[in-house]
């Protein structure tokens, strides 16, 4: 076949791309502009674009099928020329279902831990001989690609509640039909798209009422009121979690969990409320496949983690440094506090990027108030630039300062640099526990520099 992706330097787009190429079909593709890793990684396989920009001349009858990305507009010429010439045209969502729709669909969604508990559902299977293909939105250690295309009986998809193309404006994750789908939670984000916290919610709702018809089940966090309103009104299969009992380790948690009917007592590599609530989620997800949940929870002890989710990147006798991508307060909070808890008697340095569109936003900014608070110091980086990108007023820093209600905003990544060097000079032997949580890259700071 011959594919073309317009657009094809997002994340999940140039994944799939390359898993096709990988395929022996012939794809090329378009974008205006393409970051790192995307960028190397199609330029290994040939398939990075000469030139950034669109080029209609590229559409022509050869095509078999055009898949689009959200980063393209309506207007689109590529997007123009494939409709006039009537070419089968796929957002990346509508195509996955495509080739999973005689298979068992399991999404996972949620606004926040989709990630990690793709990631973690994807190792207990692995763990257990179990084969299926897979779309997930980082790099998981031991997979060359974030999308696996088989003949395998099972898809584990992450469920993204965000708009499925410029022709489509419903959520992507309406699309894969699922079987069986796990909700962490939900807690208000994108409100650039979802400008009242009950149009982000209802999301959920159409997730729940896109599935197959034939017993679906869901699998959600009982831990959020808002989620157990939609669920109950729901007819499907409604199966609830909660956190199991652990006790926080020197390298992760020791688990004690109700498993079958038995009390099971386990050591686990990661720490948090958050991931053991999103493991628990993960077991009864597991436990639908047909994996015992002693079985489960034995393969999850192996867990290596997913890229930037609580990342540990350094790890010494006076210095631990971790990486999160976390970005929505909820998120932030849960991070923050679970590194806390995880290292009580640690000096805890924390440090935000103001990055995304709803963070920017000064009413829902507002929503981070006291998430920074667990540390014993925390600087939030902010980029005047991102603001005027955006045509959104540049709030001083200590409007940022206000409304995060603990923590030290900055402009400029240098200073922060100082900052959190001048911080971590350690006047006794208290070990110390640095926290870089971002969805951008922090200024371009090199954060090895803070442990070398």
């Amino acid at each position: 076949m011959n594919y073309h992706f317009i657009a094809i330097g997002g994340a999940v787009m140039h994944n799939l791309a390359l898993e096709l190429h990988a395929l022996g079909h012939t794809v090329t593709g378009s974008d205006d502009e393409i970051f790192e890793p995307a960028k190397s990684r199609l330029q290994q396989q040939g398939l990075l674009p000469e030139t950034n920009g669109w080029y209609p001349e590229k559409i022509t009858q050869s095509i078999d099928a055009v898949v689009l990305g959200m980063h393209a507009k309506a207007d689109n010429p590529e997007l123009i020329k494939a409709q006039e010439l009537q070419l089968p045209i796929y957002s990346f969502p509508e195509f996955i279902y495509q080739h999973a729709k005689n298979k068992k669909r399991i999404v996972i969604a949620g606004s926040h831990g989709k990630t990690t508990s793709t990631g973690m559902l994807m190792h207990v299977l692995k763990q257990n001989n179990i084969d299926f293909d897979y779309l997930v939105g980082s790099i998981i250690p031991g997979y060359d690609r974030m999308v696996r295309i088989s003949d395998a009986p099972y898809i584990i998809i992450e469920g993204d509640e965000y708009l499925t193309s410029p022709l489509d404006l419903r959520p992507k994750f309406i699309h894969y039909k699922a079987n069986a789908a796990m909700i962490t939670g939900i807690a208000w984000d994108h409100v650039n798209v979802f400008p009242q916290e009950s149009l982000y919610q209802d999301q959920f709702r159409l997730l729940i009422e896109s599935m197959d018809t034939e017993n679906p089940t869901v699998v959600w966090f009982d831990g959020d009121e808002d989620l157990k309103k939609i669920v109950e009104k729901q007819s499907v299969k409604a199966i609830s979690y909660s956190e199991p009992g652990y006790i926080p380790q020197e390298h992760g948690v020791l688990l004690t969990a109700d498993t079958d009917g038995n009390t099971t007592h386990m050591p686990l590599p990661f720490f948090g409320k958050h991931n053991l609530q999103n493991a628990a989620g993960v077991v009864k997800l597991a436990k639908w496949v047909g994996i015992e949940e002693t079985n489960a929870w034995q393969a999850l002890s192996t867990f290596p983690g997913t890229a930037k989710r609580m990342e540990i990147i350094h790890q010494a006798k006076s210095l631990t440094v971790i990486r999160d991508f976390a970005h929505a307060p909820s998120k932030v909070a849960a991070t923050v506090n679970a590194v806390r808890e995880q290292f009580p008697d640690s000096k805890f340095v924390a440090v935000f990027e103001v990055h995304t569109f709803s963070s920017l936003n000064p009413e829902f900014m507002s929503r981070y108030n006291q998430t920074l608070q667990p540390a014993n110091q925390a600087f939030i980086l902010f980029d005047p630039h991102v603001f005027e990108l955006k045509k959104m007023p540049i709030p001083s820093a200590e409007e940022i300062e206000s409304r995060f209600g603990a923590g030290k905003a900055v402009s400029s990544p240098t200073e922060l640099q100082d900052l959190i060097v001048n911080a971590l000079k350690n006047q006794s032997d208290q070990h110390q526990v640095l926290l870089l949580m971002s969805s951008g890259n922090l200024g371009g700071i090199d954060v090895s520099l803070f442990f070398r």
